[in-house]
């Protein structure tokens, strides 16, 4: 049952006051509350009434696909983003090294884990209706009122609010916390532009004149007609077309979403006084606060540590967060003997850069066998006319296929990814999340309008032959809960506009210069000079409008980057050695390189990279990974565990270090804790260390 709560008296004017007689005053950002409750049996807040069993099998079917409840999509919505995120598989761990199941102890001893509680569900906004960021609280029954605790769970990607219920809201439900979730202003806002069709804070459909969307393109009446008779059937999303770079407030945001608890917390557990809730409950010196999440939501967390100038957070705990530091100039990084060639690049500088030399670089030889189950995902004949073409254009100077391919890796490594990654680049590719992030990452830094169709592309759904077709309804009513904010999600593709002969899905258009299928290199070369400013292939700085558009790109990236001054806040950073979508030589290693520079022996911060640990923990139950790779999840909910002992028992924070893991020898084995190491108390030869400029890893 879901209330809209429209008389509360809310939330602390001033957060970092203890004054018994301040007031617990509404923020001016926060719009209408919801509240629903859940009695841990029908329905509840980890697992929306599924257990621990039921999100292991298959999603229950809406009972109208057309017109899916918002329960029906709530439900949906915390099946697959917490399957998104871990593996689901009993071999590789759920239900015995992690799981709904488990205790805090990692005991057998919950059955479902059903978690019985109140959800508080709301928008932060700065009045003009633009941003409507959604921000939610759950609050668990277990709810531990004499020592009161928050944990964030921004959601990490573009996902909707739930994105991190998996991620970190488990770990805080169990530990009975409250949760404080944001969608960082991106989330699951769809527009279809021929219907002229939002997505609610609920998740349902209506009518962009009703109101209440979470996002629009902001295109007028006049406008939004004249873009459908151009390109009919298009589809605007809120991370790419807000027009708002939501990055540059994902620490504000995520700091709002703690303030949220705390009004929630004061309205319930705080005295009254003349009538009204005082601020005397939760405040900064009697909640702990634990800041965390994984990928965008740990770059949130990070961010939200930096600006914390009200003594919010009290302790970090990201794993393989999408941080990208302001400067690295003057550091290095070893990785035992070896110098790493490039650290600290923005985000789109080398996903651009991926995008254009990725379905290339798999071709080559040196990768044969190790791109697993996606080993095909990308096309040999289309990666291979990218590397042509790649060649005719003056990118590559090799004559045979092999030569090109191996150039093309080469030029990967060389820009900062690490061989231990090397089996994840078909995967990246094929699956479209190099170019989906890269498209979408353009238009955000660039804030661009939908109008603007940057570099020729534009999302749709499309046929089986890539033609455009008319928006299916279906997959447009269940797509807050099956969406991940990120094109090509739940049915929408790439659709490149100036491919010959008509408008087609990126992987199936024609180039117009080569007037060839190559993975539409012509828009890869586009957005490389929009991330850069530069002619990939001469390095010459752009002119005329190309530059004004990489100016108005180099602006958003500039907003986006982090200081790395912690303030000496508590800090675990968890990442994996072998990520290829975040390499961590571009994110965690330089960010943590950046902070050791500038804080030095007043810094609490620690890095723990572990072998073997890669950015997809759902891709472990698919064929070829299992033997590969491990379940970051395990060090990330380790971190947790660290980060709590430290500010409850003021157990001391673990060495920078590297985990040694082994990844199973058969994808039928079990996977068991004994190949999953603890953080070392002492690690010797495995610690990470910091000296002058340089960053040491052991090898």
């Amino acid at each position: 049952m879901r209330l809209l709560l429209t008389g509360m008296v809310v939330l602390l004017s001033a957060c970092n006051s203890n004054d018994y007689f301040d007031n617990n005053i509404r923020p001016s950002w926060l719009g209408n509350v919801s509240q629903s409750r859940f009695d841990g049996v029908s329905n509840d807040l980890l697992t929306a009434g599924l257990g621990k069993s039921g999100l292991a099998l298959a999603l229950p079917a809406f009972a109208d696909p057309a017109a899916p409840t918002p329960a029906e999509l709530r439900r949906a919505a915390i099946y697959n983003n917490y399957r998104a995120l871990v593996d689901i598989s009993s071999s590789g761990g759920y239900g015995r090294l992690y799981g709904p199941n488990l205790d805090i102890n990692g005991n057998d001893t919950l059955g479902e884990g059903k978690i019985a509680g109140e959800e508080y569900l709301a928008y932060a906004d700065d009045g003009s209706g633009r941003q409507n960021v959604t921000l939610m609280v759950q609050i668990p029954s277990s709810f531990n009122q004499s020592k009161p605790c928050v944990v964030t769970a921004t959601s990490s990607g573009s996902r909707g609010v739930y994105g991190a219920v998996s991620a970190a809201g488990e770990w805080g439900l169990k530990h009975g916390c409250a949760v404080a979730y944001a969608d960082k202003g991106s989330g699951t806002g769809i527009h279809d532009l021929s219907s002229d069709t939002v997505n609610l804070i609920d998740g349902t459909r209506a009518n962009r004149s009703f109101g209440g969307g979470n996002f629009d393109a902001g295109l007028s009446g006049s406008e939004l007609a004249s873009f459908n008779t151009q390109f009919p059937y298009r589809i605007a999303s809120k991370h790419a077309h807000s027009q708002q770079n939501p990055e540059k407030d994902w620490g504000r945001d995520t700091l709002r979403a703690v303030e949220f608890a705390f009004w929630l917390l004061n309205e319930k557990y705080a005295t009254i006084q003349s009538g009204l809730r005082k601020a005397d409950y939760a405040t900064p010196s009697t909640v702990t606060v634990i800041a965390a999440s994984a990928s965008n939501g740990g770059g949130a967390a990070l961010a939200a540590a930096e600006q914390d100038t009200k003594g919010l957070i009290d302790g970090v705990a990201v794993s393989e967060p999408q941080v990208q530091p302001a400067s690295v100039a003057g550091l290095s990084i070893m990785q035992g003997s070896s110098k790493m060639p490039a650290i600290g690049l923005p985000l789109i500088d080398y996903f651009t850069l991926a995008n254009l030399y990725q379905p290339c670089a798999v071709q080559s030889t040196r990768l044969s066998g190790v791109n697993s189950a996606f080993g095909t995902a990308v096309s040999p004949l289309l990666g291979s006319a990218r590397c042509a073409s790649l060649a005719a254009k003056g990118f590559l100077n090799g004559s045979t296929l092999e030569a090109q391919a191996n150039e093309a890796y080469n030029k990967l490594i060389a820009a900062g990814w690490l061989a231990e990654a090397d089996a994840l680049h078909a995967s990246h590719y094929g699956l479209n999340a190099t170019l989906g992030v890269a498209l979408t990452y353009v238009n955000a830094y660039g804030r661009f309008s939908v109008k603007d169709n940057i570099c020729g592309y534009s999302y749709a759904f499309t046929n089986t032959t890539g033609d455009v077709i008319a928006p299916l309804a279906n997959n447009l009513a269940g797509i807050f809960g099956s969406g991940n904010g990120v094109p090509p999600t739940a049915g929408i593709s790439i659709v490149n506009n100036l491919s010959v002969g008509g408008a087609k899905a990126d992987a199936m258009s024609i180039s117009a210069s080569s007037n060839t299928a190559d993975y539409n290199l012509d828009g890869a070369i586009c957005l490389r000079k929009l991330a850069t400013g530069l002619n990939p292939l001469t390095g010459a700085a752009l002119t005329g409008n190309e530059k004004l558009l990489a100016d108005r790109v180099a602006m958003g990236i500039k907003e986006a980057q982090r200081t790395a001054r912690l303030n000496g806040k508590p800090t675990i950073i968890v990442a994996g050695r072998s990520d290829a979508l975040i390499p961590v030589n571009h994110a965690a290693r330089a960010y943590y390189a950046l902070n050791q520079s500038q804080e030095g022996s007043g810094s609490k911060l620690r890095y723990i990279e572990v072998t073997n640990g890669q950015h997809f923990d759902s891709f472990l139950a698919l064929s070829g990974f299992p033997t590969r790779f491990i379940p970051l999840h395990v060090y990330a909910g380790r971190a947790l565990d660290a980060m709590w002992a430290h500010l409850n028992n003021s157990t001391a924070l673990p060495d920078s270090q590297v985990v040694r893991t082994t990844p199973r020898t058969s994808a039928s084995d079990n996977l068991n804790a004994s190949a999953l190491p603890a953080f070392a108390a002492a690690p010797g030869s495995d610690a990470i260390r910091f000296s002058n400029t340089t960053l040491t890893i052991p090898q």
